[in-house]
């Protein structure tokens, strides 16, 4: 069991080729685009939560801020999504990697500042030195805060790693002592399989919320740049 404890991180491959490419864009299937006059119950149940969450998303922003609502939805939607299927049996989710995250995090992160140094430069500059700073800790701050700004990027990858990591961990822990229990004591056995299975109802929620979180960080980011 320990040594295939990570086996299902690593990237898969068919006759040697990755396909992680293919896995990255099969979410987009599940979103279907509507072609009829009148919607059937999923397509309007799809449409009502992506118009409930960009209106909660989207209502601290200005009108340039609300130009952002199209990248937003989709990458909750995505991130959600890859989340939810990394959860089916023998699949991957994309969303453990690291490098993935981090390919995530970074250009958004990166076009929110340019963003705010492009419209606000006086505003973004300011927070490298807050008002009021004594003469003497104004170097020290100004590192700080350049120091800050570009952990941004870092803390939203490493925490959807980890929080998918960990709870993919978990699962695969549990289901290996629920079998090897078995054997040994049946009530024990299924006093486990019952912490199994609440602890994959917790994981469908920590995906959604993962997705949430990872999107409302951006948001606020850019938030702050427009």
């Amino acid at each position: 069991m320990n040594e295939n404890l990570f086996a299902s991180f690593a990237a898969p491959s068919m006759m040697g080729l990755p396909i992680v490419v293919l896995i990255v864009m099969f979410p987009s299937i599940l979103f279907p685009t509507p072609s009829r006059l009148i919607n059937n119950r999923l397509i309007s149940i799809q449409q009502w939560l992506i118009q409930l969450t960009s209106k909660q998303m989207l209502a601290i922003h200005n009108q340039k801020g609300r130009t952002w609502a199209l990248m937003l939805m989709s990458l909750i939607l995505f991130i959600g999504s890859t989340n939810l299927l990394g959860l089916l049996p023998h699949s991957f989710t994309p969303t453990t990697q690291l490098s993935m995250d981090l390919g995530m995090a970074i250009p958004l992160w990166a076009g929110t500042v340019i963003t705010g140094f492009r419209y606000k430069t006086k505003a973004s500059l300011a927070h490298f030195l807050p008002q009021g700073t004594p003469l003497p800790l104004i170097p020290m701050l100004v590192v700080i805060e350049t120091i800050s700004l570009f952990i941004q990027p870092m803390a939203l990858a490493v925490r959807l790693t980890a929080n998918i990591t960990a709870g993919h961990l978990l699962i695969h822990l549990i289901g290996g002592a629920t079998l090897a229990l078995i054997n040994i004591s049946a009530t024990t056995a299924f006093i486990t399989f019952i912490i199994l299975i609440l602890l994959t109802i917790l994981e469908f929620a920590v995906a959604l919320i993962q997705a949430y979180v990872f999107t409302l960080l951006v948001s606020l980011y850019l938030h702050d740049n427009t």
